[in-house]
């Protein structure tokens, strides 16, 4: 076997790899818009160029037919390999957003590293004391009604975290929809820039399946970017996130 036919094959393993990380972080981890919004593109860019270049290349390098002690020089770059793999892996898999939490005027994206294991633990209901893995679950942060636990935010007796970040302030998203509404926008509002964002809004319009006047915007802040959620104006439901940035 050639070195090019031995490099091939390689490709062609890494490849089909990266497809399966592909179809995980698109279609469970990062469902869209919110694969750019939570900062994956550049982590999985690095990702896949690793693990498409690392392993064939190198094979490219050593490989040569009959060649002595080959077997281990290609164990040793395939173990290289999974090991940039597995750990480029833990890095997206901490950047995954795991709540999509209504706060006041927007909902905040909350990737799994944003929470710390102990404050999860706290967690004011189940669904809240774990993380999701299959996209970002529904939920609100409440001010605290108890005057004691209102001061220790105030004051910084949280260590400096907001009730973004602490569960044991979330809530169930339907309590928050009524306040969330007074304080949605109407579609008119929303800065469209060119016509690129005209498509996209006009395209999530309609696979809300609502007509226009029925649907009111707020933002959602992420950790790179900002996206916007159209809602029913009627309950509050959240219908469509759009990757449009509703404060440019």
């Amino acid at each position: 076997m050639s070195r090019w036919k031995a490099a091939a094959i390689h490709l062609t393993i890494s490849a089909t790899i990266g497809l399966v990380v592909g179809a995980l972080l698109f279609g469970v981890w990062y469902p869209p818009p919110y694969f750019h919004a939570a900062g994956a593109d550049v982590l999985v860019l690095l990702l896949v160029s690793v693990d498409l270049t690392l392993g064939p290349l190198l094979t490219l390098v050593v490989f040569k037919s009959g060649k002595r002690g080959l077997k281990f020089d290609l164990a040793v770059i395939a173990i290289a390999q999974a090991i940039a793999l597995v750990y480029g892996m833990s890095v997206v898999l901490k950047s995954r957003p795991v709540f999509l939490l209504a706060v006041i005027d927007r909902f905040e994206l909350i990737a799994a590293s944003d929470i710390a294991p102990a404050d999860l633990a706290e967690g004011s209901a189940p669904e809240f004391r774990s993380l999701s893995w299959t996209g970002p679950r529904l939920a609100a942060a409440e001010k605290p009604k108890d005057w004691h636990e209102r001061n220790k935010i105030l004051f910084g007796k949280t260590g400096g975290k907001d009730i973004d970040v602490l569960p044991k302030y979330y809530v169930d998203y339907a309590s928050a929809a009524p306040d969330l509404l007074k304080r949605a926008k109407p579609l008119d509002a929303l800065p469209l820039r060119n016509d690129e964002a005209r498509e996209l809004l006009a395209t999530a319009i309609r696979k809300t399946g609502e007509p226009a006047d029925h649907l009111v915007f707020v933002p959602i802040a992420a950790r790179k970017g900002a996206l916007t959620m159209l809602l029913d104006r009627n309950n509050g439901r959240p219908l469509r996130a759009v990757p449009i940035n509703p404060w440019e």
